[in-house]
């Protein structure tokens, strides 16, 4: 990979309605767009996936353009890149940082698969053309709960994520099951519990859903599989896991059943296989989360939510779910409840650069 230049851009878009969790209502999306050019003209995009505060992980937007321009960009300088998959390797001087680290490596994967002339989801070994699609409901009662489930059903979404919290969770899901009986649900409650509410979580096993989705802290493994043996409900970790050794610790001490991968938070693509690949041999369902993300990590998402082990549909729902204008095109978009694999090189998607235009805050560019 001849590479010529990277550069580093903080976008801000309003949502199309607000997004409520009982953690924070996002309104406002910023993230960073990462395009890595090489010495042919061809260009690779990344999405960096921090918010603007840290709320959801430690790392935010600001932080994470620190550690890219600071710590990553000079590493790509002083070591030759052959393959995406070096990357993590190369990165290791840096601890951590995992969602800086993954915005830098999926550019370098999508500008990889351009310079072969391949799809992405290719490259990274799928052969499917299509995937399942699930979105996510986060009202603030039960009137916007199931006015936005029925939309979705309407609009063909196979299954739906619930966010619940202690004040608003059994009344909240009965009152959707009770309207979809056999509508795949799944609630997702970013650690609003703890063990003392097992028998509250208890009670979620009468409404047969999928999964609940981190329902106790955020860095927490032994207090989620002693509450796994406490519920019938299967429990996903989500904010407890950052790389594949948590992986395997949460497997090896029991505290799920179920993962979601993101590869924007557990550094890149590659270690997103690596751990669809350990679950995969061991017989545990995965599913490809989301967050709140903009087109280009929504692209990723889509190759890499096309390997055989992500059984369950993932948070990767059109681009017209959050956006009123996406900053890619074509748009990601949902038919009958299935997106369409790219067949275009890379991620199969080119960058809408009027609207980009309009929505960039900060743009840095270096030469590598």
């Amino acid at each position: 990979m001849n590479l010529h230049s990277i550069k580093l851009s903080v976008i801000s878009m309003p949502l199309k309605h607000p997004f409520h969790t009982h953690l924070e209502t996002v309104s406002v999306r910023e993230g960073i767009l990462v395009e890595v050019c090489d010495k042919e003209g061809l260009e690779g995009y990344g999405e960096g996936v921090a918010f603007s505060s840290p709320w959801y992980t430690e790392e935010t937007v600001a932080s994470s353009f620190s550690v890219i321009r600071s710590s990553l960009i000079p590493l790509l300088q002083k070591n030759a890149i052959r393959h995406p998959n070096e990357v993590f390797e190369v990165f290791s001087a840096v601890r951590r940082n995992h969602m800086a680290k993954s915005a830098v490596e999926m550019a370098l994967w999508d500008l990889f698969s351009k310079e072969k002339g391949k799809p992405l989801s290719r490259s990274i070994g799928s052969e499917k053309q299509h995937i399942p699609s699930g979105v996510v409901v986060a009202a603030r009662n039960e009137a916007e709960a199931l006015e936005q489930t029925a939309r979705y059903v309407e609009e063909g979404y196979q299954r739906i994520k619930v966010k619940i919290g202690p004040s608003n969770d059994y009344s909240l899901l009965s009152a959707i099951r009770r309207d979809f009986p056999e509508l795949p649900i799944m609630a997702d409650a970013n650690s609003a519990y703890t063990l003392k509410d097992a028998d509250k979580l208890k009670a979620l096993d009468d409404l047969g859903l999928l999964m609940i989705e981190q329902p106790l802290a955020y860095d927490d493994f032994i207090e989620h599989a002693k509450l796994q043996k406490m519920i019938s409900t299967p429990i996903c970790l989500d904010e407890s896991i950052s790389s594949y050794s948590d992986v395997v610790l949460a497997l090896e001490m029991g505290s799920c059943k179920i993962l979601t991968i993101k590869a924007g938070k557990v550094g890149g693509l590659r270690e997103a296989i690596r751990i669809h690949d350990y679950c995969k041999s061991r017989g545990i369902q995965v599913w490809c989360g989301g967050m709140i993300e903009f087109g280009v990590s929504r692209a990723h998402n889509v190759a890499l939510a096309s390997l055989p082990g992500f059984t369950i549909p993932g948070d990767i729902s059109s681009s017209s779910r959050f956006w009123e204008e996406d900053i890619i095109t074509p748009e990601i978009t949902v038919k009958d409840g299935w997106i369409s694999i790219p067949e275009g090189d890379g991620i199969g998607f080119e960058l809408n650069r009027k609207r980009l235009s309009k929505i960039t805050v900060h743009t840095e560019t270096f030469t590598l």
